[in-house]
């Protein structure tokens, strides 16, 4: 009986590691300059991505810092460049870490501001897209500019951020359309508000003004989640502020993590934010904050086709 008892409980265990979801956690962050811009900048990254532990990082203003960062932690590191070119290149935006495999390179016309690579996760191919759009054009309090909405979207489409959105919109497109079959995730930092965070329940934040910002609105059109305002869709008490300098009034979520693909679930979201140079604390921890972004956690399950 306690033989027939155990092989019973062996087969419900196994059943069970067969049919829960694998769980993986993505961090997008700006880290600035490579976090050079205070001292021991790189050691700060490092420390914070330690405290943080995810699984893939989609990075921003690597700028010759990834590799480092990459060696310290154990990560695998794809730098978001032509083929051949150094890993610890001064002049490269965007990079990839893995604690998974790598798959295929995703190479664009543009990769200083998108770029990505086929993770491998759990037997599945995903692709991971990293990056970054101009700042441009900007204002701290859009709302108090004295434009009506349709100006504001006037204002935003004459940019370079809308020229860049423009000409990788082609490769954003072709991907998603795969995305039943292959997920994907894009995130990074987009230096834009969100049309969800400029809605009717914010109107009074906002000057009265809905605005549906096509920077995040375009996205939203071809099937990605924003995964942090899917899993705090309440913008008022959750605004995940990633993008606040000291002294200003110019508060804003900038920096995301987009998903598209059912095969993909996000189950939990935070942002992290912190002045520059100043101290933030993760897990009873405090390091130095070497960037002047915030950054995105989202912890997805990967789940199983019936």
């Amino acid at each position: 009986m306690r033989l027939l008892f155990l092989l019973l409980l062996a087969i419900f265990i196994t059943n069970c590691k067969e049919t829960s979801p694998f769980t993986f956690k993505v961090m997008a962050w700006n880290i600035l300059h490579g976090a050079n811009d205070i001292p021991n900048g790189r050691e700060k990254a490092i420390e914070i991505i330690r405290e943080i532990n995810p699984d893939v990082i989609l990075m921003i203003e690597t700028y010759g810092s990834g590799k480092e960062i990459a060696e310290a932690l154990g990560y695998n590191f794809h730098l978001i460049a032509p083929e051949g070119t150094p890993l610890d290149d001064k002049g490269t935006n965007l990079s990839i870490f893995s604690k998974f495999p790598f798959g295929e390179r995703i190479d664009t016309e543009y990769p200083f501001y998108l770029g990505g690579r086929d993770i491998i996760i759990d037997n599945q191919k995903i692709r991971f897209f990293s990056n970054w759009f101009h700042y441009l054009p900007w204002d701290n309090e859009p709302e108090k500019m004295g434009k009506t909405v349709k100006e504001l979207l006037e204002w935003e489409k004459n940019g370079k951020r809308n020229e860049m959105i423009q000409k990788v919109l082609p490769y954003i497109k072709q991907y998603a359309k795969e995305s039943e079959l292959i997920p994907m995730i894009f995130a990074g930092d987009m230096n834009t508000p969100s049309h969800l965070d400029w809605n009717e329940k914010t109107k009074a934040l906002h000057n009265n003004l809905v605005v549906p910002w096509r920077a995040t609105k375009v996205l939203e059109e071809i099937g990605f989640i924003d995964s942090y305002r899917a899993m705090n869709p309440n913008p008022i008490t959750h605004p995940g502020i990633t993008w606040d300098a000291e002294g200003k009034v110019d508060s804003h979520r900038i920096d995301y993590i987009f998903y598209k693909g059912s095969k993909l679930k996000a189950i939990k979201s935070e942002t992290y934010n912190a002045f520059f140079n100043k101290p933030i604390k993760i897990n009873d921890k405090e390091i130095t904050y070497p960037s002047d972004h915030g950054f995105v956690l989202t912890s997805f399950q990967l789940l199983k086709n019936e």
